[in-house]
């Protein structure tokens, strides 16, 4: 984006990954399973991502919830942990709670104190988000919180995403769409959005022919598309 185009009328943030740190669940599982916590919770977010795109692409949705139970439970067999139901809550709990990663109020905050309105898009439930939010304390910095639960489809699909201006009333160029994902970014980018990947990971761009709008490091970088 040139400095010559407009600015974005609202925001729209993923949800997992963006503003919540899927691997913060690592600290329990490590408890739960010594020296392979951390493995457990890469494997698990690697397979409840594979799952929405296998049930999207073959029509057979099931909701994201039901996902990331069956794909922590593949993830410990896989791992060859031995998950009981005490730890499988547990874990599943913590996904409830997911730490918040820390420049999140501050950049939420600034974006309402400039009359941006921010809210979220994301795959998870409606009652996942739910309590997500009002866990990190965010419920009065986001509106609205979408699932894309009502399509039946999840992201990259461009219903998922037809969510979005749907809701705000506005078309996808004048939304900014901030995702952690690199191909959460680019199909939003792909689908219109003007787009912000927060790379706080490092990496490669996905080989795809396409490049988000903008490449940032933290939400902070958010802000730069309202800096005038």
């Amino acid at each position: 984006m040139d400095k010559a185009t407009p600015a974005p009328r609202a925001v729209l943030f993923d949800a997992y990954g963006t503003l919540f740190d899927v691997y913060s669940v690592g600290l329990a599982a490590e408890q739960l399973f010594p020296g392979a916590g951390e493995r457990l919770a890469e494997a698990w977010r690697d397979k409840q991502i594979e799952y929405s795109r296998l049930t999207s692409m073959s029509g057979r949705y099931q909701p994201f919830w039901t996902l990331t139970r069956a794909a922590l439970q593949f993830s410990a067999e896989r791992l060859g942990l031995a998950l009981n139901a005490d730890a499988e809550q547990r874990l599943l709990n913590e996904y409830r709670h997911l730490s918040a990663f820390p420049e999140n109020h501050a950049v939420l905050a600034a974006l309402k104190r400039r009359g941006i309105r921010a809210g979220i898009l994301s795959n998870g439930d409606p009652e996942m988000l739910a309590s997500a939010v009002k866990s990190a304390g965010m419920a009065d910095l986001l509106d609205p919180v979408l699932s894309v639960h009502e399509t039946q489809r999840f992201k990259t699909d461009p219903a998922a995403y037809a969510v979005g201006p749907a809701a705000l009333k506005l078309p996808a160029r004048e939304i900014l769409f901030v995702s952690s994902n690199g191909w959460d970014a680019i199909g939003a980018t792909w689908f219109g959005f003007t787009t912000l990947w927060v790379n706080r990971a490092g990496l490669p761009l996905e080989r795809l022919g396409t490049e988000p709008t903008r490449t940032g490091r933290s939400l902070h970088d958010v802000l730069d598309f309202f800096s005038s």
